[in-house]
C-alpha cells in the first residue's frame, strides 16, 4: 500500500475509534433506539434518489438491514446508554471477528489455519474476562449485549461475503432504507409517545452526534474502505481494523475520562493479541513459527 491508501485507512480508523465516544454524548440527549433510527433516516435520505441500486438480491439488502441496522445496532445503543462505556463496547463488538470465522468454517467449510485457532481461543478468553468486570465500565447485561450485537454483525458479514465486488457506499445507503421505519415503532413503543416533542428538545451536540454517526462513519468510511478493498488485497486492508478499538478506548479515555481495571486491561490485551493473530494468522503464524497448514472445519 501507498502513502496515500495507508492515510486512508488510518483516516477510516480513526473515524470509527472516535464513533463510539461521539455516540455516547449523542445517547445523552436520546434515546437509543431513537438514534439509531435517525443514523439511518439521514444515510438514505435523499441519497437514494441519486445512488443507483446495487446490483444484489432483495432479500440480502433486507438481511443485512435487519440483522446489522435494526437488531445490532439496537443491542449496542442500548448497552451504551446505561450499560457499557464507550472504550469497552468498540473493544467487545469486535466479537464480530470470531463469529465471522467461526461462522464461515461451520456454513461455508472455510479452513481455519492453526494460527487462526490459537488467536480465536486467546481472544474468547479476553472476552470472557469482561463478564467478570465490576467496575462499572460495563455490566454483565451491558457486555452480553453488545456480544449478541457482534454475533448479528458476522450474519451481516456472511451475507456480504456473497456479494463480491458491491459497491459498498451505494449498498449502505440503500441498506439504510430497511432499518428506520422498524426503529421508529419500536421506539414510539418502548421509548417516547412523544418523538417529534424529544427531536424538539435535542441540543446541539446531539444533532452533532447524529450527523457524525451517519454521514462520518456510515457513508464517508465505508466509500474510502470500499475504495481501499477495491485497491488493494484484504489481507492488506483489513488488518487496520484492529487499530479501531485501541482508538475507540483512547478516544473515551481523552474524551470522556473513562478508565480500566487491571482486569479488563488484561483482558483487552488478550482480546487483541486473539484478532492480531486471527486476522493476520498465516504471517504471524510464521513469525511464531507456528505451521500456517489449514484445517477444515465442518458443520458436524
Amino acid at each position: 500500500m501507498n502513502i496515500k491508501s495507508v492515510l486512508l485507512a488510518l483516516l477510516v480508523v480513526l473515524i470509527w475509534g472516535v464513533n463510539f465516544s461521539v455516540i455516547k454524548v449523542g445517547l445523552e440527549t436520546l434515546p437509543p433506539i431513537l438514534f439509531s433510527g435517525l443514523r439511518f433516516f439521514i444515510v438514505a435520505l435523499p441519497a437514494v434518489f441519486f445512488i443507483p441500486r446495487p446490483k444484489v438480491k432483495l432479500w440480502q439488502l433486507f438481511a443485512v438491514g435487519l440483522s446489522l441496522g435494526v437488531i445490532k445496532f439496537s443491542l449496542l445503543f442500548i448497552a451504551m446508554q446505561a450499560d457499557a462505556s464507550a472504550g469497552i463496547a468498540s473493544l467487545l463488538l469486535q466479537s464480530q471477528v470470531i463469529f465471522t470465522i467461526v461462522l464461515s468454517a461451520l456454513l461455508f467449510r472455510e479452513s481455519v489455519t492453526r494460527a487462526q485457532g490459537i488467536g480465536l481461543v486467546i481472544a474468547f478468553v479476553g472476552f470472557g474476562l469482561f463478564f467478570f468486570t465490576s467496575t462499572g465500565s460495563a455490566t454483565f447485561m451491558g457486555v452480553a449485549m453488545i456480544v449478541a450485537a457482534g454475533f448479528f454483525w458476522s450474519i451481516a458479514n456472511l451475507v456480504m461475503k456473497k456479494m463480491p465486488g458491491v459497491n459498498l457506499m451505494h449498498f449502505m445507503v440503500w441498506v439504510s432504507l430497511i432499518p428506520p421505519v422498524p426503529l421508529f415503532a419500536l421506539s414510539y413503543w418502548f421509548e417516547s409517545h412523544q418523538p417529534l416533542a424529544l427531536l424538539q428538545a435535542t441540543p446541539l451536540s446531539g444533532w452533532i452526534s447524529i450527523a457524525y454517526v451517519g454521514y462520518l462513519s456510515t457513508l464517508v468510511a465505508f466509500a474510502i474502505w470500499g475504495w481501499l478493498l477495491n485497491q488493494h488485497t484484504s489481507a492488506s486492508v483489513t488488518p487496520f481494523a484492529l487499530l479501531i478499538p485501541i482508538v475507540g478506548m483512547g478516544a473515551a479515555s481523552v474524551g470522556l475520562g473513562e478508565s480500566l481495571s487491571l482486569v479488563e486491561w488484561a483482558g483487552a490485551a488478550l482480546i487483541v493479541a486473539g484478532l492480531s493473530l486471527s486476522i493476520l494468522g498465516r504471517r504471524i503464524g510464521r513469525w511464531l513459527g507456528i505451521s500456517p497448514r489449514a484445517h477444515p472445519t465442518s458443520a458436524s
